[in-house]
């Protein structure tokens, strides 16, 4: 007769007790939603986690409590396991009870009775939300990181570029050559620090600091910065200022950013237009009714399709190539945003683009 086998030490038939854990109610300390469904997709069973989220859901279908539908979705996992018996991965997006939006990684499996009949499906969805937005941003950071080298270098180049047109006209004694480099080796001076400020204010949320300022002024003082450089590439600069428009509470700072990168983008999309050869930029400051006043930047440069208006504000979004880094508008969607204004754009491919910045009297 065999021996009788000896029990291992901590061997029991029995789970080990552990305090405050019914084993009976296991599924309800899972860090997951477990639902189990039948083959109408109705939810036969959820644990707490999910009722804590979606409600209680039982005796609904599925896709009404995770989407508010009455189309079951496209290639449904739970459907898949009744039809082939296998488990099956899926992602979706869906509604949560208090009206936030979810990813999940759903992952079903067949329960299949003693007859080799699939009676009802177990669901087992992970909320994934704060790795895809993680990926995401690791994603975007990488592209930031290579267009921003790529632009940054394109400056480099420039300024070597100018420098070596400067050093053969000194070398030479040729003042107009040294004065063409100079030109050169000042635009992109202009452009990295543009680039380099524009990083700085979209990376950075620094306090506003509120003093009061006259819009007019402020407007003086950014055309004052390109009038000389819209006289070399031949744009007519215009100003329109109301000086009835009050005194205003303003971050100065963050305002001059904004109306810098709309002025300068005016400015490159009239140097980009090749079809007209008299071109403006328009800046004004007027009022809009007793409680607003509006910055207006125009031009009449190349103009913008619908598509383009659309992803305007887009961070890393340019139309200019490999000569933008996308970030102006962006800075200046930002701006406007923490000075609870407003922004309007029109524009038509081949005429022109108008900005118009809405801000309250304050």
């Amino acid at each position: 007769m065999a021996p009788k086998k000896q029990p291992l030490e901590n061997e029991s038939s029995t789970p080990t007790a552990i305090p405050g854990l019914n084993l009976n109610q296991l599924v309800d300390h899972l860090p997951c939603y477990i639902t189990i469904q039948d083959r109408d997709l109705r939810i036969l069973f959820v644990n707490d986690k999910f009722k804590k989220d979606f409600g209680n859901g039982v005796g609904k279908k599925c896709h009404t409590v995770y989407k508010c539908s009455a189309d079951i979705c496209p290639n449904c996992p739970v459907q898949k396991s009744f039809e082939n018996r296998c488990a099956h991965i899926a992602e979706e997006t869906v509604k949560l009870a208090n009206g936030g939006i979810s990813q999940l990684l759903i992952q079903t499996s067949p329960i299949i009775d003693n007859n080799g009949v699939v009676t009802a499906v177990i669901e087992m969805a992970t909320n994934i939300t704060q790795q895809k937005k993680d990926r995401k941003e690791l994603v975007t950071l990488g592209q930031s990181i290579a267009l921003l080298s790529h632009g940054i270098k394109n400056i480099l180049e420039g300024l070597q570029g100018g420098a070596y047109i400067v050093d053969e006209g000194f070398k030479d004694g040729d003042i107009a050559m040294a004065q063409k480099g100079w030109n050169i080796v000042n635009k992109n001076i202009f452009d990295i620090a543009d680039v380099v400020q524009n990083i700085l204010y979209s990376s950075k949320d620094r306090p506003l600091k509120y003093e009061r300022v006259s819009p007019g002024q402020l407007v003086k003082d950014s055309l004052a910065l390109f009038r000389e450089k819209a006289a070399g590439l031949n744009i007519e600069l215009k100003q329109q200022i109301n000086e009835s428009v009050p005194g205003v509470r303003l971050d100065i700072a963050s305002i001059r950013r904004m109306l810098n990168n709309l002025i300068w983008n005016a400015l490159e999309a009239c140097l980009n237009d090749k079809q007209k050869n008299d071109h403006f930029v328009s800046v004004k400051t007027d009022l809009l009714d007793d409680d607003h006043f509006i910055f207006e930047i125009a031009d009449n440069g190349i103009g913008m399709d619908q598509d383009t208006q659309r992803n305007i504000y887009e961070e890393f979004f340019s139309t200019k190539g490999s000569s933008g880094t996308g970030l102006g508008l962006t800075v200046v969607e930002k701006v406007v945003n923490r000075h609870g204004g407003k922004i309007e754009v029109t524009s038509t491919p081949g005429k022109g683009t108008t900005f118009k910045l809405i801000f309250k009297i304050k």
